[in-house]
This record gives structure tokens, sequence and C-alpha cells, in this order.
């Protein structure tokens, strides 16, 4: 099975139920996405697949496969960081971090598909990542910095 990461092809010998995070970190060592819940519910493993944010903890790569896969670290361009991640680091968003990389990808998804988000849909598009830290407000700030860059 062929997984197109971050713009790079690999073959990928797995059964086709492993789900995409295992791949992701433990065969390609891509480990900036992390294993919170197991079960989709924390966000914590957030990527991008064909632009729209889903769970790797829970997507069979069976399910990925054929399709371009964006992780926290495909965000990265030229030695420049992402604009949302520039936004959370002026913001200084986090504590912990742990959630950081399904935050920052949730976050692109949302301005990759509404440049101007209101404050009810930037809430709606992080439903589902949790910041055990509580850092919300930060996070809600963080994504409209962003959306004016």
């Amino acid at each position: 099975m062929v997984l197109d990461v971050n713009g790079v092809k690999h073959q990928i010998t797995a059964d086709p139920d492993v789900a995409l995070l295992n791949v992701l970190r433990n065969q390609l060592g891509l480990t900036g996405s992390k294993y919170g819940c197991g079960e989709g519910a924390c966000g914590a493993c957030t990527v991008l697949v064909n632009g729209k944010p889903v769970h790797a903890c829970i997507t069979p790569i069976s399910n990925a496969a054929g399709k371009e896969i964006t992780t926290i670290e495909g965000l990265e361009g030229n030695g420049k960081l992402h604009a949302v991640q520039e936004a959370f680091l002026a913001v200084d968003v986090f504590q912990c971090s742990y959630c950081a990389s399904g935050m920052i990808m949730s976050a692109v998804a949302l301005l990759n598909s509404n440049s101007s988000p209101s404050e009810a849909a930037i809430l709606k598009a992080m439903n589902g990542n949790i910041c055990r830290c509580g850092t919300y407000p930060f996070i809600v700030k963080a994504i409209k910095l962003a959306s004016k860059s």
C-alpha cells in the first residue's frame, strides 16, 4: 500500500486495518501527531487527509491510501513555519503542548476552508480537540490572529 505523506510517497507493508497513527509514528518516524485517547475523542492525533482533519488513531491506513496526508511536520515550508504555527507561538497558547499538533492541524483545515471564521465557526471546527490545560481562549485568539495573515 502507498501512503502519500507530506508530499512523499511511502510503500507501507502493514495490515490495512492498522491505524494511520501507528504507521506515521512507528514506521515513518513522524512523531508530531500524538497518541491520546485511542478512541478519536481527544484530537491529539489529528492529521489532514485530502485537507480534512481526521483522527489518525481510528483511521485505518486503507482509508488513507492514495490520498494526500499532511502531518504537523508537513506544515513547515522552506524553513518557515505555517501561519497557524506562528500564531500559536505568538499568542503563547500552550502549557504542556500535548494537544498542540492536533489543535494546529484542525485550525489549518478550518482556515483553508474559511479564511475569516467567526468565533462560533472556530469553536465548531475545534470541537473534538481537547486541551487538558484549558487554554481554549488563547487557541481562539491564535486562530483569529492566523486568519489575518
